[in-house]
């Protein structure tokens, strides 16, 4: 059962590096909004799932169950939160004027 929970684990960490990554990599707000969004929704969905799973296995009674169950409720909360949060940041990017990235902008004419 260590397996798969260190399997889960690592697939968090990836969500978590490639969000990483595309945050660095996007040109303008607007693009690095969408990894910051997506991917780390994902990679906190896989951790902690892997660490409910690990819990549960590891401490089966009342007081591993317990915790598990909050464990799941965070994440819960986090996939409530979250795109709710990428939208009110986006939106106070745009109400403040910063205008999304175009070809022309970056000086490449099309």
């Amino acid at each position: 059962m260590d397996l798969v929970v260190v399997s889960i684990m690592v697939c968090g960490l990836l969500f978590f590096f490639g969000g990483t990554v595309g945050i660095l990599r996007f040109p303008d707000f607007y693009s690095r909004m969408h990894p910051a969004g997506k991917l780390d929704t994902m990679g906190i969905f896989m951790s902690m799932t892997a660490m409910a799973i690990f819990t549960l296995t590891h401490h089966f009674d009342l007081g591993g169950l317990l915790t598990a169950l909050k464990i799941m409720l965070i994440v819960v909360f986090v996939f409530i939160t979250s795109p709710a949060a990428t939208h009110a940041i986006m939106d106070a990017g745009m109400r403040a004027g910063l205008e999304p990235w175009t070809r022309k902008g970056a000086g490449k004419e099309v």
